[in-house]
């Protein structure tokens, strides 16, 4: 195959020259004659004396150096901040008077100053607007200046405009301090207001805002809570309603469908029922004509002589043969359908009882509720009718006087009386007295109104 290649792909293929032979400059390891080693006494004198030894010379770790590079940038960048705090001085952020400026913060930065004009200009007519906006990049940095024709119209849209959403954004409304506030200084030199670069988590704070909100943004924020927790209540009570009108109707599809499983197997029993009456009359009618055909042939056999009498007792015993087993494939047939008929009845009487048991059930927890609901309306009674004698004190005795001339209605006595009877010698009238916690009193009329009884 190589022999088809030209000439300079053969040239690839060819053996390269032989290295050649170099004798080694040193013996091998194993070939060299090792004398083992010697002692370092006679060295000894050869060493510094430790007298003139000089002091070791200590290098900073990376964690010590790290450290020392940040001091160092602090340092600088307070020393900057100084210095351009000595030479600071407020220019109100470029807009004329700052007792008219109002400073807004917190905006969209999807918003425009037309947008921002048509908010503010509610509160009175505006000279100018100063949305800030990123030397370097020209993206807008949140904030902007709001200049007034008038004062008074800065301090209202100062009372009412805090908290205002503006493109679904809350936005921050404060007054201008640059230039009206002794020793304000910005942000960026250490001033500002908020709590949010002071230092630390513990000490930062998550949102900052004006010294003093004004009370309609606390009471809108309030509003939203509200409006929150009635929506999420109202979608709770939803929910609940949905839930149960979904049980209801799978509840009701359950027993409209056990319904009308009931309702097809008693027309299928009532099909089967039919069907085998039926069996059964023409069967009974079938035989019949056979015992009639029967009878005539036997009557014309009797006149035929004693041949026609062996004849027909062949033809009575193959007739009894087929008649016996009609009768035993009748009383099979007979026998299923009793069977079934068992098996539907007990059916039947299972989800009768259980219904039977569910019902006990309802009436049993209804009757526990209605004897616990007795038992605190007597509980609430008796602390009721307690209290009003106060402690340590005997109720009076009440009673009911019925059967008498005219409508006494309710007769108090006094508890502390010897007699077992009172008042009664008027209307003949027998009371037992008993305490009002165990209910009113019973009356016993006696016969004969108007005479005096003695008193038992």
């Amino acid at each position: 195959m190589t022999q088809y290649l030209p000439p300079n792909l053969l040239a690839l293929f060819a053996p390269r020259d032989p290295l050649r032979f170099m004798t080694p400059i040193d013996k091998l390891r194993h070939e060299k004659r090792d004398d083992g080693y010697s002692g370092m006494a006679e060295f000894v004198r050869l060493f510094e004396d430790p007298k003139d030894t000089p002091p070791p010379t200590r290098v900073e770790t990376r964690e010590e150096k790290k450290e020392r590079k940040r001091k160092e940038k602090l340092e600088s960048h307070r020393q900057r901040v100084e210095d351009e705090i000595s030479s600071w001085e407020p220019t109100a952020g470029g807009i004329g008077d700052p007792f008219k400026t109002l400073f807004v913060a917190r905006i969209n930065y999807d918003s425009s100053e037309s947008k921002l004009r048509r908010e503010f200009e509610s509160y009175g007519p505006i000279k100018m607007i100063h949305l800030v906006h990123d030397k370097k990049s020209g993206k807008p940095r949140g904030y902007a200046f709001i200049e007034y024709e008038h004062e008074r119209d800065m301090h209202s849209a100062y009372k009412y405009a805090d908290g205002k959403k503006i493109d679904g954004r809350r936005v921050l409304v404060d007054v201008m301090r640059e230039g009206t506030v002794k020793g304000w200084l910005p942000r960026r030199l250490g001033g500002g207001l908020g709590g949010t670069r002071r230092g630390g988590p513990e000490q930062n704070v998550r949102h900052s805002g004006r010294e003093e909100p004004s009370q309609a943004a606390s009471a809108r924020d309030e509003e939203d809570r509200e409006r929150d927790r009635r929506e999420r209540r109202r979608s709770r009570s939803r929910d609940r309603d949905r839930d149960r009108r979904r049980d209801r109707d799978r509840e009701r599809e359950r027993e409209r469908r056990e319904r009308d499983r009931d309702r097809d197997r008693e027309k299928d029993r009532d099909r089967d029922r039919d069907r085998d009456r039926d069996r059964d009359r023409e069967r009974e009618r079938r035989r019949r004509e056979r015992e009639r055909e029967r009878e005539g042939e036997r009557d014309v056999e009797k006149v035929d002589g004693e041949n026609a009498e062996v004849d027909d007792k062949e033809l009575d015993r193959d007739l009894q043969e087929a008649l016996e087993k009609d009768r035993d494939r009748d009383r099979g047939r007979d026998r299923d359908r009793d069977r079934d008929r068992d098996r539907d009845r007990r059916r039947r009487d299972r989800d009768r009882d259980r219904e039977r048991d569910r019902g006990r059930d309802r009436d049993r927890d209804r009757d526990r509720d209605r004897d616990r609901d007795r038992d605190r309306g007597r509980d609430r009674k008796r602390e009721r009718d307690r209290g009003d004698y106060g402690d340590g004190e005997e109720p009076d005795v009440k009673v009911k006087i019925e059967n008498a001339g005219e409508d006494m209605g309710l007769v108090s006595y006094p508890a502390d009386e010897d007699e077992e009877t009172a008042g009664g010698d008027t209307f003949g009238i027998r009371i037992k007295k008993e305490k009002l916690d165990a209910g009113y009193g019973d009356v016993e009329p006696q016969n004969g109104m108007g005479q005096p009884q003695e008193q038992s």
